[in-house]
């Protein structure tokens, strides 16, 4: 990645506290952006973004007041913004159950953040993306919803959801000359992924066209490269960043 290659450009990061969210924010600043970083987590937030001389605000995608809170903050302090990575979601805790043993307030809790918070999160931010550069959007999607993972279904619906929104939203921004891709990762080597089990962890370690261990960092370059100018081209896509092990 070229350190220049998002230079002068802000971009709003959502669950950048920890994990991949915080990776991404790691690897766009060194690429030259100035981030706005979200999260729910102030404590850890506030400790990212003095890292890496980012602003934090705070914002729980649950909550659609906070997110309306998130963007009238932005709107005050950076006026516009030429970037979004669509990153914070509920991934830990809900795997491992059959379609049958999922709770109904577990499901909900899924779809309200990882599909009705991403999407409340553009909307309250497209104002700000319109009066940006060549904004861009990247929605964080899994490549559960592309192979059809087990005993992981509201996740999974979520993030085909976020492939689904990605593609119609693609269509309505055009317009505006806004950009939005989904990227599709396999499972990482992160904090939210210690829960899974190993076996389909070797799943994935042994079915990609790559073998092996896929950390986070990985899935950088692609994201970067999404929310430059250069990437308009690619609006509506979902682009499977997972070393082979599912294709499209």
């Amino acid at each position: 990645m070229s350190d220049l290659m998002l230079s002068g450009r802000t971009i709003l990061v959502t669950g950048a506290a920890r994990g991949l969210g915080l990776v991404l924010a790691e690897a766009l600043r060194g690429c030259g952006a100035r981030l706005v970083l979200a999260d729910r987590d102030a404590e850890a937030g506030a400790a990212a973004a003095e890292k890496l001389g980012a602003r934090f605000v705070p914002v729980d995608l649950a909550e659609p007041d906070a997110i309306l809170a998130m963007a009238a903050d932005v709107a005050a302090q950076e006026g516009a913004l030429d970037g979004l990575v669509n990153n914070a979601a509920i991934a830990t805790g809900i795997g491992g159950v059959t379609f049958e043993e999922i709770g109904q307030e577990s499901w909900d809790r899924v779809m309200a953040v990882n599909v009705r918070g991403t999407w409340l999160v553009i909307r309250a931010l497209a104002p700000l993306l319109r009066r940006g550069r060549d904004a861009r959007i990247v929605n964080v999607a899994s490549d559960t919803a592309l192979w059809g993972a087990p005993r992981l279904l509201s996740y999974t619906a979520s993030k085909g959801a976020v492939i689904s929104m990605t593609r119609s939203l693609a269509r309505e921004l055009g317009p505006d000359g806004i950009g939005i891709a989904a990227v599709a990762p396999g499972i990482l080597r992160t904090e939210s992924t210690e829960y899974v089990p190993p076996a389909r962890h070797r799943l994935y370690e042994e079915g990609r066209a790559v073998p092996g261990v896929q950390e986070a960092a990985d899935i950088a370059p692609t994201v970067a490269f999404l929310l430059t100018p250069g990437a308009l081209a690619l609006t509506g896509q979902v682009l499977p960043v997972n070393r082979g092990f599912v294709f499209t």
